[in-house]
């Protein structure tokens, strides 16, 4: 082999690297969160979806409306919540070893449901059976088993 054809099969690898980690960069959002259009107005859409994971023998400790709090720092924004889901019985697998404790900063689960500008409900929520696989374990386990329950709560809700 020849230094021509060496540096050639270099540049050419390092140009596929690039451009392979620009494509995976620009598609990470999309692939990160989930989004889908609710059937329902906003405020029931909430409602719903608060009742349907109750159902389920999820709790919902609190539901933040960011709109309302950014409302008191003077901003005007359409109507934006953030609904938190928590099942004891996922929550204590991953907070048993400290070596899982890692993605608390995930829990409990969010799903977001804002109003857009042209009067459509949408759901947002991170795709943790994506993410799920990163970890491995107990807690790709549990994260796997929380995105089936979460998908089963938002199926009353979805388009």
């Amino acid at each position: 082999m020849n230094k021509t054809m060496i540096l050639a099969g270099t540049i050419g690898f390092i140009l596929g690297a690039l451009v392979l980690g620009m494509v995976g960069f620009m598609a990470a959002p999309g692939l990160m969160i989930t989004e889908d259009l609710s059937l329902y107005s906003y405020e029931e859409t909430v409602q719903r979806i608060r009742d349907a994971a109750v159902a389920e023998g999820w709790k919902v400790p609190v539901v933040h409306e960011i709109d309302k709090s950014v409302a008191k720092a003077g901003y005007d924004v359409l109507p934006v919540s953030v609904i938190e889901l928590c099942h004891a019985s996922h929550a204590g697998k991953v907070l048993q070893a400290d070596s899982d404790r890692v993605v608390t900063s995930m829990m409990p689960c969010r799903t977001s449901v804002y109003e857009t500008s042209d009067g459509r409900v949408v759901i947002s929520r991170m795709n943790t059976g994506l993410v799920s696989k990163v970890f491995g374990g107990t807690v790709a386990s549990v994260m796997q088993d929380a995105t089936a329950d979460t998908e089963k709560i938002l199926r009353s809700v979805l388009q």
